[in-house]
């Protein structure tokens, strides 16, 4: 039973992250598109819509529980690669700038963690994937 809560609790802290960002990335596709391009990624409105519904979507995902592994580790690997991308070395001329911007490259890392244990563990039984309807939510 603590497991299970625990779970569900750490699927709903997790969601709460993503499924705001893609609805509020989605929300401001402008201001998305512009953040990527000064980051100079190609293509900077594919990555802003993309970016968004990946966020969206698999925010869902994780909420409900459903394929809570496949997500929780392509979630996990989105975190590491927007931690480098839109982190790593930025802000070098303010240091409080670096400072934040080090510790939100830390704070992504520290997400794809958690994602890593929740691919683990799985989405316990008060989720889709304990319902049957995916994965067995029980470690094997």
């Amino acid at each position: 039973m603590l497991r299970n809560a625990l779970l569900l609790i750490s699927r709903l802290l997790l969601a709460a992250l993503f499924v705001p960002s893609g609805f509020q990335a989605l929300s401001n596709i402008a201001g998305t598109t512009s953040y990527f391009a000064g980051l100079g990624l190609p293509l900077p409105t594919l990555a802003a819509w993309g970016t968004g519904l990946f966020e969206l979507v698999a925010g869902l995902l994780i909420l409900i529980g459903f394929q809570t592994r496949v997500v929780a580790l392509l979630l996990a690997a989105f975190s590491i690669a927007a931690g480098f991308i839109g982190h790593y070395g930025q802000g070098a001329d303010d240091a409080t700038l670096a400072f934040l911007h080090q510790q939100m490259l830390m704070k992504d890392i520290a997400i794809a963690g958690g994602f890593l244990a929740l691919a683990m563990a799985g989405a316990g039984v008060w989720s889709a994937d304990g319902r049957g309807f995916g994965i067995s939510a029980d470690v094997t």
